[in-house]
């Protein structure tokens, strides 16, 4: 049956790939991975379809996935993410295992997000089981080893922590619908609509002043020193004093010089519960890399477990990489007799080369050509054996 035009084509924002970008894509896998299990995660895998009601954030909002109804007029959805699946997986199945449980996963998802391709490999790590500040670090440290792993040059960690904005939503009872709209525009660094909605909002002018400052608290551990003042609130000095821990242990680590504050990451408020980061790399507009701690999420699922954790889009990573080129197959075998050519190609990857085999006589002229075109080390002849100098 002949192809009409649309089945010529793939879904927007879907791509095919080619042998070198699969290998690229693959080798940052088969390299992440390796580093995570050094660090003692285990890898597991969940199904790539979920039940909606699984794996929707919230309910009440628009969300951006790929949603069909199943034969029992279920409604199913393509996995946006790892972490909830995983929390699904540990709360309802049969794992038994000693707390902390340090897991790492690797795999294609799926986001109906018009901004960029809507399918791309994750990898990354889940450490459940544990709330205290060395556990945050070790998360942290991690994700600064498996982007130097990667091959992330000029990578940059930012942190931050949701409970100084907590703090001030839970101080000054602001609404939901001001919180958004706070929360929007400190995260996105809109200062035009940041300072429009503090200015038409009737919080205290000392919180008005430092909602707008809240976008530019970055830099060193010394910026910690400006929140001394709002102390006073619990929320936020926890939340200093773990930030203040966090930097004495990633000392520890090796990695404290490559990890600056950003106090003005805001994302997920319902979601995330204390420190949360963002990884960039040279030319990337967005982040590579997200994490952070999110210790309400296991009892959406019956059970209160703190987590931490963190993704990082792999694709993303295989953008920036320029040289890469695929393993050379070692031997092009080729001769008169077919059974002959079998049989020592057979020999041959025995022995741990990669061969190709010729389909068809060809002249050792010919060999030579297809050898140098497809970048083969050696041509051999079932009866003549001879490597290109």
């Amino acid at each position: 049956m002949e192809r009409s035009a649309l089945g010529l084509k793939i879904p927007e924002g879907m791509r095919d790939r080619l042998p070198e970008e699969l290998a690229l894509l693959e080798e940052l896998e088969l390299k992440g991975i390796g580093l995570l299990k050094s660090w003692s995660y285990r890898k597991v895998l969940t199904p790539a379809l979920e039940y909606k009601a699984c794996v929707e954030p919230d309910p009440n909002q628009q969300d951006d996935l790929f949603k069909f109804f199943n034969q029992d007029g279920q409604i199913i959805a393509l996995r946006p993410e790892f972490t909830t699946p995983i929390a699904r997986m540990l709360t309802t199945g049969k794992t038994e295992a000693l707390l902390p449980l340090r897991l790492c996963y690797s795999g294609d998802v799926f986001r109906n997000d018009p901004s960029r391709y809507r399918e791309f490999r994750q990898i990354g790590v889940e450490l459940v089981g544990s709330g205290v500040d060395l556990a945050d670090a070790e998360v942290i440290a991690l994700a600064m080893e498996l982007m130097k792993a990667l091959q992330a040059g000029g990578f940059q960690l930012n942190l931050g922590h949701m409970g100084i904005f907590t703090g001030l939503v839970e101080e000054f009872q602001i609404e939901d619908e001001l919180r958004l709209e706070l929360e929007d525009g400190i995260g996105r660094k809109d200062m035009v609509k940041l300072e429009k909605t503090v200015s038409q909002s009737s919080l205290p002018d000392l919180c008005k002043q430092f909602m707008l400052s809240m976008p530019h608290l970055t830099g060193r551990e010394d910026v910690l020193e400006k929140l001394e003042g709002w102390c006073a609130i619990p929320t936020i000095r926890r939340a200093v004093e773990t930030l203040r821990t966090i930097f004495v242990f990633l000392q520890e680590f090796g990695v404290r010089n490559s990890v600056q504050l950003d106090l003005g990451i805001l994302r997920g408020f319902s979601y995330y519960t204390g420190t949360i980061f963002e990884g960039y790399i040279p030319g990337m507009g967005v982040p590579v890399l997200e994490g952070g701690r999110y210790d309400r999420l296991y009892a959406d699922f019956g059970r209160n477990l703190p987590a931490t954790g963190f993704a990082v889009n792999l694709d993303m990573i295989a953008e920036q990489i320029e040289e890469f080129e695929l393993d050379s197959v070692d031997v092009l075998v080729f001769g008169q007799s077919p059974s002959d050519v079998i049989k020592r190609t057979r020999e041959l990857r025995k022995g741990g080369k990669k061969v190709e085999m010729a389909l068809d006589f060809i002249s050792e002229q010919d060999a030579l050509r297809v050898a140098s075109q497809k970048g083969i080390v050696d041509v051999e002849n079932v009866s003549k054996f001879r490597k290109r100098g």
